[in-house]
């Protein structure tokens, strides 16, 4: 349903500017599938010190986190269904603070961390993954700021006593 007579317009403009390349719809209702996030983290600030224990994973768990492991290395279908996850958690997560009319502050908001034991560069080159050395070790790559995930492959990690 559009709420605003600009919404209306516009959609109603698209539609009519694409009628002449093929099939529009507007207000298309979309059947979502029921998903199950793998863990979801929430930390007590109370132990954010002894997080320094876990390596690594203690660091991923210094905010609210979304956690998604993988035996196998992750593929391209996957990780959008990871990110699909993540973006209805957020949605959720706003609309109840809309409700109790607040804003979420920073950190709030849960991160996505997929866990995978190698990730090609291919596929980091497709989603624009970046490392950040100055402040993560490497095989921890960083999806685009907005999106709030990352990846981590373990297995150039494992090595590593920071790693767990």
């Amino acid at each position: 349903m559009t709420r605003l007579i600009y919404d209306q317009f516009t959609k109603q403009y698209i539609q009519e500017l694409l009628k002449q390349l093929g099939a529009t719809e507007t207000s298309k209702t979309m059947a979502s599938e029921r998903r199950e996030i793998d863990i979801f983290f929430t930390p007590r600030p109370e132990n954010t010190a002894s997080a320094s224990n876990l390596g690594l994973l203690g660091k991923l768990a210094t905010t609210p986190a979304v956690f998604e492991p993988f035996s196998n290395p992750v593929k391209p279908r996957e990780i959008r269904s990871c990110l699909v996850k993540l973006l209805d958690m957020k949605a959720q997560w706003e609309r109840q603070a809309t409700r109790e009319k607040r804003r979420l502050a920073p950190g709030e908001s849960p991160r996505l961390w997929i866990l995978t034991p190698t990730v090609s560069p291919a596929i980091l080159a497709d989603f624009g993954a970046t490392v950040d050395l100055e402040n993560w070790m490497s095989g921890v790559y960083f999806l685009p700021k907005g999106l709030e995930s990352a990846m981590t492959a373990c297995s150039l990690n494992m090595c590593n006593n920071e790693y767990l």
